[in-house]
Formats: C-alpha cells, structure tokens, sequence
C-alpha cells in the first residue's frame, strides 16, 4: 500500500509539472508570434527531444550527442518556464527571441534524427577460433576382443659362473727333509720351551713356500 501511494504521488507531480511546463512553452511560443496550432506544436517539439536524448542515454552513457542534444531541449524548456515568471515582456518579445522560437522546428527536427539513425557503439565481434589450435578430436571404438598383453620382457640370460680354481696339488715332501724339520723343531722347544714358528722353520730350512707350508702342516707347527 504504501509503494502504490508513493508511485501516485510521483505520477501526479510528473502531470503536474509536465502541464505547467508544457503552458509555459506555449504562451511564449504564442508571445513569439506563433499563433494556432503551432503554439500548441512547440511544447511538443521540446518534451520528444528531451525524452528523446533522455532514452539515447540510458543505452550509451558516453554518448556526446545525446548529452548534448539533452542539454539543449532542458535549456528551451527551463527558457521558457524562466521567462514566462514575469522576467520577460510577453507583450514586447525582443527579435532574437522570435529568431529562436522560429528557428526551433528545424533545430528539433535535425537533433532528433541524429538520436535516431546515429549507430551506437558496436559491440566486439567474438574472435574466430583457429581450426590449428583447436584441440583434435579423439574417436575411441570400444571393440568386444580384449586387448593383446604386452609382451613380456625378455630376460636376459645368466653368463654361467666361471669355474673355481682348483688347488695346486701338496707338493710331497721327503721323509729325510722331513726329519730334518723335525728335529730343528724339538730342539726349539727344547731350548725355549714353545714350538717352532712355521715361519721361522721356513727361514732356517730356506725352502720355498709351498715346500714350508706342507712341512709345518705335517708337524702341526702355528
């Protein structure tokens, strides 16, 4: 309820206003020595630029036409509500106001079919997309055969071990040297009470490795 009394409200002023305006611009284009029919064209004239431009505006806000055909039909129509509050002699109109008021039409005619068939800003034309760049399309075909296994690796084949050396066989030692041996190493342990060393056997007998290595197996020496 109080949104329809407030919209009256608003709806009645506009009727109010636009009537008081709409007669201010008809006793002046009357004063002007428009008479008839005409006096009563020239509110008419005004009120449709004003709308006009007012309209062009709402769909392009930068527009420099709109606004300045806007500011030239506000300025006849606050012109003429001016004038007629007592400022200005309705019974001795100066000429160059009687130049305005005839001049108007022509003005009028030529702002508003500027509003009309002046193209507005073009909007950017989407880009094309380049077939190149464009993803390739996949087609996938779902067959009932299952899918072949990936082969198996090969592996590869063990090198075969190389076969162990086989021992140098124990060289045979003489029973004489071996005696020999013997007795040196008793009469080491005679003398220090501990055996022989294989070594030091091997330095006294001055025998080669292999030959001193089976001796002191056979004695047992350390």
């Amino acid at each position: 309820m109080p949104r329809s009394i407030r919209m009256d409200a608003v709806l009645v002023q506009a009727v109010i206003a636009g009537a008081l305006s709409f007669a201010h611009l008809h006793d002046l284009a009357e004063a002007a020595g428009q008479t008839g029919w005409k006096a009563w064209a020239y509110p008419i004239s005004v009120d449709l630029l004003l709308v006009a431009a007012w309209r062009r505006l709402r769909t392009a806000r930068c527009d420099r036409s709109a606004w300045t055909w806007f500011v030239i039909a506000l300025t006849a129509s606050l012109g003429a509500n001016i004038a007629t509050a007592g400022l200005l002699d309705l019974n001795q109109v100066p000429a160059w106001l009687r130049i305005l008021v005839a001049g108007w039409p022509a003005l009028a005619f030529l702002g508003g079919t500027l509003l009309v068939h002046t193209p507005t800003e073009p909007t950017a034309p989407a880009q094309p997309v380049d077939d190149e760049s464009a993803a390739p399309e996949v087609e996938m075909h779902r067959t009932d055969e299952p899918e072949p296994a990936p082969p198996a690796a090969a592996t590869p084949e063990l090198a075969p071990a190389p076969p162990k050396p086989t021992p140098p066989p124990a060289p045979v030692v003489p029973a004489a040297l071996l005696d020999h041996a013997r007795k040196i190493a008793d009469t080491h342990r005679a003398s220090t009470g501990t055996p022989m060393p294989a070594d030091a056997l091997s330095a006294r007998l001055q025998l080669p490795a292999p030959m001193a290595d089976a001796i002191a197996a056979e004695l047992q020496l350390t």
